[in-house]
């Protein structure tokens, strides 16, 4: 296990939506369109490019490897099958010096549930520190409630413990962490 991000001595760009989201030194979050822009792979030295979708179709360019994990954004898909393997890749691939590029149709639910797991697996961060991290590295993620659960677990079967827990509200059962997000709510 290595440190935790916030001590990385690294410079982040400002979040991007649009483009390609660094959240560490050799881990990227995006979604399908910039996954197949050439200049943002090699700009930003990607070596390594992981379609977490069934419906995005990666144009493959030379000098990069891809990886398929083919999860549809249901909760009820078992995204939680690839939490190791994916995380064990990404780790990898930083070993050898390379960059991933983690990415699903719009870079909010699959590839950022995956990303959680990596750093809690690879960074020792808990779920909600994790959760942090990424959303000021790309505030649109937003993984689907099956896979919170799946993240839960996971976070559990790593730490023996959870910083993140489902709760009912008035729009169903959410991560505790959008509570305050509903409660501001206006009903119509």
């Amino acid at each position: 296990m290595t440190a935790p991000l916030c001590t990385f001595p690294v410079q982040f760009r400002q979040p991007s939506v649009s483009g390609l989201s660094q959240i560490t030194n050799s881990l990227y979050v995006s979604n399908g369109v910039a996954a197949n822009n050439k200049l943002m792979l090699s700009s930003n030295q990607i070596t390594t490019v992981i379609n977490v979708s069934v419906e995005v179709v990666n144009t493959l360019y030379e000098d990069i490897q891809y990886v398929q994990v083919p999860v549809a954004d249901t909760p009820i898909s078992r995204l939680c099958d690839f939490f190791d393997p994916i995380a064990d890749h990404i780790h990898s691939v930083e070993m050898k010096q390379g960059r991933t590029l983690l990415h699903c149709a719009a870079g909010v639910s699959r590839s950022a549930a995956l990303c959680l797991a990596y750093l809690m697996k690879y960074h020792a961060m808990s779920l909600l520190d994790a959760h942090t991290w990424t959303k000021s590295c790309r505030p649109i993620i937003r993984p689907n409630n099956g896979f919170w659960e799946q993240l839960i677990h996971y976070e559990f079967q790593l730490f023996g413990k959870n910083t993140v827990n489902m709760v009912s509200s008035p729009m169903g059962v959410i991560p505790d962490i959008y509570e305050k997000e509903v409660h501001l709510m206006i009903p119509l």
